[in-house]
């Protein structure tokens, strides 16, 4: 496996995007040769030199814990969160916990890791999410999580998508 250089690039540029859906068959740019050719051609937005890695998706989760806090301000937080970022899975939650589960496209590992651990922190006061710290992450490729489910050991299916209690 080769990794690449650190630091995603921000957030609504053009070399990511989120999805919480297969990535299709041109996923890392190996799609059918003739539409490849249908598309029209662009520069190249990389300095010369720098070699392209193609994103992979990641599945999230995120584990939080703190102090209690009432449950309908818990689950408002989580909802609006879903809202402001709809590439939320499933939340469940509980007064004094909470799981957030999603996919991320990211480079690496260590890109989808990055953004996972600055999500719950950088929309605490926009989403009204309690001053809880981050307890757990797992971030695992697409291909080890469909592996585990099909093993019978991975976690729960992210199904019912949505913010549950626990």
């Amino acid at each position: 496996m080769r990794r690449a250089r650190p630091g995603a690039p921000p957030r609504g540029t053009g070399g990511r995007t989120l999805t919480s859906v297969g990535a299709g068959a041109g996923f890392d740019g190996s799609g059918p040769a003739d539409r490849r050719d249908e598309r029209p051609a662009r520069p190249d937005p990389r300095p010369a030199g720098q070699e392209h890695t193609p994103s992979k998706l990641w599945h999230v989760t995120l584990c939080v814990s703190g102090n209690e806090f009432p449950l309908k301000e818990v689950r408002r937080g989580l909802e609006q969160l879903a809202h402001d970022h709809p590439f939320l899975l499933t939340s469940r939650y509980a007064n004094d916990h909470a799981e957030i589960r999603y996919w991320e496209e990211a480079r690496d590992l260590h890109d989808a890791a990055a953004v996972a651990l600055r999500l719950w922190g950088e929309h605490r006061s926009t989403a009204g999410l309690p001053p809880w710290a981050i307890v757990g992450l797992e971030v695992i490729d697409r291909e080890t999580y469909h592996q585990r489910v099909a093993e019978g050991y991975g976690p729960p299916p992210a199904a019912p998508v949505g913010v549950h209690p626990y």
